[in-house]
């Protein structure tokens, strides 16, 4: 098992469980438990995304290919430039 990714908060986190998850990636997160005591813990480092060995080459080349994703050119609202409609 190896921790491939620390996400910045749940809902992105169940965001990429779910995208990995569909390319057959079985996909373990750490840290859920420990979110509700923010506060009294220092929040960055407690997630993290962790894989079994042989599928974390792959799942790390998803995981960037979704960090380095670029709006459509007119697919982003007017308000918010630049930002993905999901």
């Amino acid at each position: 098992m190896r921790r491939i990714y620390e996400p910045e908060n749940l809902m992105e986190a169940q965001m990429l469980i779910g995208m990995l998850a569909s390319e057959g990636i079985e996909v373990f997160l750490t840290g859920r438990d420990l979110v509700g005591a923010t506060g009294e813990l220092p929040m960055h480092g407690l997630l993290g995304l962790a894989v079994v060995d042989e599928q974390a080459g792959y799942a790390r080349q998803l995981i960037d290919a979704y960090n380095a994703a670029q709006p459509v050119a007119g697919d982003e609202p007017e308000s918010y430039p630049g930002t993905l409609i999901c």
